[in-house]
């Protein structure tokens, strides 16, 4: 049975409890009203029926989302992916400081992604959000939060990112891009990297990471097994994948392949074999700036409007999709982590299809009647 008292300005409840014969009652106080207290307090009491002692132990928010990357996170991910995750860590210590876990309700949360959401894309909101309730579900696995304070809150942003249609070519545009493509391969290097991206869909650091021994000329395909660092924050040489799912093995068009097979007979190799070798780079590999100017210039010859290399990316997975390739065939060929990924990434694409599914679903039994 709870009992409850006005300290100053706040309130604080005591709930009878005894462990091992001995009474040791359990003190909360700093609730701004006396309903907030029995809330609270019914809480505790719901898990002392249950035999959970319910965690005492002060634990600011930042410091237990920071163990928790560190722990279930850090030895698991890609150093980029690392970053995003560190990222949200430092929204979380600016806003929340050394504010207990315990402490925080459903409406600090809100207020706090409406604070986080000004100046920030949805995305970006999304993906911090993303973080802390993953989280927050394993703090009450623990029990040491007995509510998920992230439940029915709602995302708020005020910058208005890129239309999805935006950040890849259609299908006519890709066709184009792709002659462009073939016209100018004896020019440079450069355009034998956006070739196969748009051919293959890898990520950029897969693409930089490839070696010789990684085409398979008799069976035309490609195993994608590790990354290159290409930036400040991601390993030196040869890192990881960003998942255990991204490393794969992809069919490739004969074309493509062919392609390949002659630049290695005509080019001279390098110690690491790797394909896209820069000497004159800093990281030893074309630079992600050169290839998206490039791309730039080739888009703006062609007239279309610009997107980066990462989107030649979004470009192949929307084909595929369009020419009815299906949802688990294109998560996999994209080494998504699950297909949940895919269908987010590519809602734009899939909306356009069930029109298309609706008329053949209508016209297949309005056809079977005789």
């Amino acid at each position: 049975m709870a009992s409850y008292q006005k300290r100053g300005n706040s309130w604080q409840y005591v709930i009878s409890n005894v462990v091992n014969g001995k009474a040791k009652p359990i003190r909360k106080s700093g609730f701004r009203t006396k309903k907030e207290a029995q809330i609270a307090a019914a809480e505790v009491e719901a898990q002392l029926s249950k035999g959970v002692v319910p965690s005492l132990k002060k634990m600011p928010f930042d410091e237990y989302f920071e163990n928790w990357i560190k722990i279930y996170k850090e030895p698991k991910v890609s150093l980029v992916t690392l970053e995003h995750y560190k990222y949200s860590l430092k929204a979380v210590k600016e806003y929340f400081q050394n504010k207990e876990i315990k402490d925080i309700k459903r409406q600090h949360y809100q207020i706090f992604l409406n604070w986080l959401g000004k100046e920030k894309a949805k995305e970006t909101v999304a993906k911090i959000n993303g973080h802390i309730k993953a989280c927050v579900k394993d703090a009450i696995e623990e029990q040491l939060i007995q509510i998920d304070f992230t439940r029915k809150t709602e995302l708020t942003w005020t910058v208005q990112a890129k239309k999805s249609t935006e950040k890849h070519l259609n299908y006519e545009e890709s066709e184009r891009l792709l002659q462009s493509l073939w016209d100018k391969l004896d020019k440079g290097l450069g355009y034998s990297l956006l070739l196969l991206a748009i051919t293959s869909g890898m990520r950029y650091e897969e693409l930089i990471g490839l070696t010789r021994t990684d085409f398979d000329f008799v069976n035309n395909t490609i195993t994608i097994n590790k990354t290159w660092g290409y930036k400040k924050n991601s390993p030196k040489g040869f890192g990881p994948t960003k998942n255990e799912q991204s490393i794969r093995t992809i069919k490739m068009d004969k074309k493509t392949m062919s392609h390949f097979r002659e630049l290695f007979k005509s080019t001279p190799t390098n110690i690491k074999q790797l394909v896209f070798y820069s000497p004159s780079s800093m990281y030893k590999v074309i630079s992600n700036t050169n290839a998206n100017k490039l791309l730039k210039k080739l888009l703006a010859e062609l007239k279309i409007h610009s997107i980066t290399v990462h989107g030649l990316r979004h470009t192949h997975g929307s084909v595929l999709l369009y020419k009815k390739a299906s949802i688990q065939y294109v998560s996999e060929r994209l080494g998504h982590g699950d297909i949940e990924t895919t269908l987010k990434v590519y809602t734009h694409v899939l909306k356009e299809l069930r029109i298309e599914d609706e008329q053949l679903s209508t016209n297949t039994f309005e056809q079977m009647i005789v």
